[in-house]
């Protein structure tokens, strides 16, 4: 049965790719018919938010599965796997557009000529700032209910989307208002966009790969734990915590030492409060796993 985070999950994609695609057809139109390498370029870029939002919804599908006998811990690490795609996809484009950018503009000062954009191009990109940054706004408005990576990465993904816009939009402008000896600003101001697309890339690549190879919650996130389990009264010793996120949620597993003289009832009893309190600070959704111990004086 599909969830509700879920259902909103893909509400809010399908709305985004529905954008993307109105958007990747108008940019395509208006820079081959604009004259503008700029605005393809961008529309380059909105077809590949397109694209990351496909990977969203089918990666998004499959963590939504619950535990079965070949995932104990479900499928969670779908959604984590399908943020790293996103920013890699997010770091191919900037670098992509950060070479051709550099490369125009060398291209210009060793006096090759750059062609001086159109009105339907310069409209295009004005379309794009405000529909991307629209778009991205609304998807952290509804990330902020669901907690979803994949959403974060998407929304940054649209954020991306509209900054490269707003540098195709001082180029085509520039070299439109000012002539064609300053056409040169659209590959420099493209250029110097890809620098934050890629920081935004970077963002987004690694605690999702950190993720994926087990890297542990922070020190300050364990010493939460060991507090409420230390808390719990019967306890009066831990070890061996290991920690982990799968997906949205966490996986904990550690050693508890109690008294080696209570009953097995007893020793569960606290084991169960112990789980009890621990959902009740991190979800109930968290995988716990507790190993009891005699305390040895």
């Amino acid at each position: 049965m599909t969830s509700s985070r879920e259902r909103d999950i893909y509400r809010v994609t399908i709305i985004g790719s529905i954008v993307n695609l109105l958007l990747l057809i108008f940019k395509f139109i208006a820079g081959f018919a604009g004259h503008s390498s700029a605005m393809i370029a961008d529309a380059v870029h909105s077809l590949s938010d397109f694209f990351s939002d496909i990977v969203v919804i089918v990666m998004v599908r499959q963590s939504a599965k619950p535990e079965d006998k070949d995932h104990d811990y479900g499928h969670g690490k779908y959604e984590t796997l399908a943020s790293l795609i996103v920013g890699l996809m997010l770091a191919i484009v900037g670098l992509g557009i950060f070479y051709n950018g550099v490369s125009t503009t060398i291209a210009f000062f060793n006096g090759e000529s750059i062609g001086q954009p159109t009105w339907i191009a310069l409209i295009a990109a004005i379309v794009s700032i405000f529909a991307k940054e629209g778009i991205y706004r609304y998807t952290i408005y509804k990330e902020r209910a669901i907690h979803s990576s994949a959403l974060i990465a998407n929304a940054w993904h649209h954020r991306s989307d509209a900054l490269t816009s707003v540098a195709a939009l001082v180029g085509i402008g520039g070299a439109m208002i000012l002539g064609s000896k300053w056409a040169v600003l659209d590959p420099i101001a493209a250029a110097v966009v890809s620098i934050f697309i890629i920081k935004a890339a970077y963002d987004l690549i690694k605690p999702n790969l950190d993720e994926l190879l087990e890297k542990a919650l922070s020190e300050e996130q364990k010493q939460g734990i060991s507090k409420i389990v230390l808390d719990t009264p019967g306890v009066v010793g831990m070890h061996r915590l290991r920690t982990r996120r799968v997906g949205n949620n966490l996986a904990i597993e550690l050693h508890i030492k109690m008294d080696g003289n209570m009953s097995l009832r007893q020793a569960h009893e606290i084991a169960t409060e112990v789980e009890k309190r621990l959902k009740q600070a991190y979800g109930n959704d968290i995988h716990t796993g507790i190993h009891m111990e005699p305390f040895q004086r």
